[in-house]
């Protein structure tokens, strides 16, 4: 085919798509048909669609066919927050807040103020942190069954910035590392800005399919495995203990490094051993206060090897320097009072309020999610587009994410990922029939 009529094809679509005459879900005909119709070589349909796919304009799905985007939704959306606007109803993100904790800030900033050494916090601190901060976080990590010394604890700003930590000090750019076929969206941005290579692993009973983490072990030279193993984040499941104990067999046999993600375990209670304690020589333990405390709280931690401390020392320099050095004063002392206890005990009751109201609204859907956790996972019917869904919905004044901030794999499900902690408990039951209508109406 001449590349002049080649490229008029694609504009011609493209011209269609534009105009509205091939509507958002239009499925366009299958490859094979496509050359039939138009005298093309089957590759150079491809290349057609291709095409259209970089421009944004449709969605190629193993399976199910090639359908015309809705272009009203960005690409990637639930990764970059969105504007909410007066009204909108958000089950997009999870902002957690207890109704007293805007005077519980207010209280510890006076005792800070009034008892703390506020000269200190006016300088560079130790890129880890001070030593009596990194103690009280040690003894926080014991109550989540770690046991570790304050040598082993770094501070940084943020769980988000102890997993760029973690990645930047042990990984470098063309690195195979693997993750769930549907994982946190943040590490998922990570690992694409570092020029990570990561492969996925297929879901299995409750985690990870480690039969498929092996094949890919032997297939490539995988440095790293990237897990959340409490509370897994989108999909809920809290890894048995077999599984774990079998995951780090698996990871000294092929001499991983194990990155152990965990903002959302503290939900879980009683909790399982982290892997960070099954195998503390090859595990980087990540946390942080966004979701127990506040998100406006930028502290966390990163647990480690004492071997491994100073490389991630030189890059907490590099990228931030050294924590906050109020905002850590201020958890310290909520760690050491209890305020960051009480905190936990009162959120996951929360949690565990919110997924009622979601098993009343959604009856008769079919949903993943953990009993204390602040989100769920709703696959959509095999006939629903979850652009479509997503559209609808922000025209009803409710912002949700599809799978496509979690997706590793290049088929992306169709699904919705629904926050519940965001949205006054008031207002959540009628926000979630609203998710229910237009699953059921548009499916």
């Amino acid at each position: 085919m001449p590349p002049a009529r080649y490229k008029a094809l694609v504009d011609v679509l493209a011209a269609e798509i534009w105009a509205g005459v091939l509507k958002p879900g239009t499925r366009l005909p299958p490859h094979r048909q496509l050359a039939a119709q138009e005298g093309l070589a089957l590759v150079t349909a491809s290349r057609v669609y291709a095409e259209l796919r970089a421009m944004g304009l449709v969605s190629c799905e193993a399976g199910r066919g090639t359908y015309v985007r809705d272009r009203s939704l960005p690409e990637g959306h639930g990764i970059d927050q969105v504007d909410i606007a007066p009204g909108m109803l958000d089950l997009n993100f999870n902002y957690p807040a207890l109704p007293h904790q805007t005077e519980l800030l207010r209280a510890g900033l006076r005792q800070l103020a009034s008892t703390g050494d506020l000269d200190a916090l006016l300088r560079y601190q130790p890129h880890a942190g001070r030593l009596h901060e990194r103690e009280a976080f040690a003894r926080h990590a014991e109550a989540r069954g770690l046991t570790v010394d304050a040598a082993q604890v770094l501070i940084v700003n943020g769980a988000q910035h102890g997993l760029a930590v973690a990645l930047i000090a042990m990984l470098k750019p063309g690195d195979v590392i693997a993750a769930d076929a549907l994982t946190y969206s943040g590490f998922k941005v990570l690992a694409q800005a570092l020029h990570l290579e990561v492969v996925a692993i297929p879901a299995g009973e409750g985690g990870p399919d480690l039969d498929a983490l092996a094949r890919l072990c032997k297939q490539r030279r995988v440095k790293a495995v990237y897990t959340l193993p409490t509370l897994h984040n989108p999909l809920g499941w809290v890894m048995p203990e077999a599984q774990r104990v079998a995951l780090v067999a698996l990871a000294r046999a092929h001499d991983l490094l194990v990155i152990e993600d965990a903002a959302y375990a503290y939900l879980v209670e009683p909790a399982p051993t982290p892997v960070a304690m099954l195998a503390p020589e090859r595990t980087l333990y990540v946390s942080g206060f966004s979701k127990n405390i506040a998100t406006g709280l930028r502290v966390g931690f990163v647990i480690a090897p004492v071997a491994w401390v100073p490389a991630l020392e030189r890059v907490i320099r590099a990228t931030a320097w050294n924590t906050p050095c109020v905002l850590t004063a201020l958890v310290t002392q909520w760690l050491e009072d209890g305020t960051v206890g009480r905190l936990e005990a009162e959120k996951r009751e929360d949690a565990r309020a919110r997924q009622v109201i979601a098993r009343q609204a959604l009856q008769g859907l079919a949903y993943t999610a953990h009993d204390t956790s602040w989100f769920l996972w709703l696959p959509l019917p095999e006939e629903a587009r979850a652009d479509q869904v997503v559209t609808v919905l922000l025209n009803e004044q409710i912002a949700v994410s599809t799978a496509e901030p979690f997706a590793v794999t290049p088929h992306v499900p169709h699904a919705l990922r629904l926050a519940l902690g965001s949205v006054a408990q008031p207002l959540l039951k009628p926000a979630l029939e609203k998710v229910k209508w237009a699953v059921t109406a548009y499916g």
